[in-house]
């Protein structure tokens, strides 16, 4: 039986240490910094790399790192006893076309979920509460901006 093979490492053509990769993306996102002053700031701790390394490391690892925090904050918040979602729709441009984007955002303001569609019926609305139940958990309350099509979406989902 073959043995099951584990994820390859993203850091795995990369030289420097995943902790030092860590480190440069967290320092450029968290703080307002530029690229030359990440890498100023790394010179000053023995670090020597270019402004475009931390550019190339940013535009790789930086989703990766933010998904990693999404996850994280939204397991820590499905322990949250009071966790209530807002439910909203708007009509929006894209693309030269108007649309409605759905969105759930939680308690805190953190937009959980975006769904974009030509239609703002039971099924779009149906829809997307799948994707984001799915995705995020049932929270403790659903606040909605009273379109008939929520009501409609949640008895089906029960």
């Amino acid at each position: 039986m073959p043995r099951a093979r584990k994820p390859a490492s993203p850091f795995r053509y990369f030289n420097s240490s995943p902790e030092v990769i860590r480190l440069v993306v967290m320092m450029y996102v968290r703080f307002p910094l530029s690229l030359r002053n990440v890498e100023d700031l790394l010179f000053e701790r023995g670090i020597d790399i270019c402004h475009e390394t931390v550019r190339l490391w940013w535009n790789r690892f930086g989703p990766l790192f933010a998904g990693d925090v999404r996850r994280h904050r939204v397991s820590r918040m499905r322990g949250f006893r009071h966790w209530r979602w807002h439910l909203d729709e708007m009509y929006v441009k894209l693309n030269g076309e108007m649309v409605y984007l759905w969105r759930a955002v939680d308690h805190e303001g953190e937009v959980l979920e975006s769904y974009v569609t030509r239609t703002r019926d039971k099924a779009a609305a149906l829809s997307f509460m799948k994707k984001a139940l799915k995705r995020h958990g049932s929270p403790e309350a659903i606040t909605t901006d009273g379109l008939r099509s929520y009501g409609a979406a949640m008895n089906e989902l029960g």
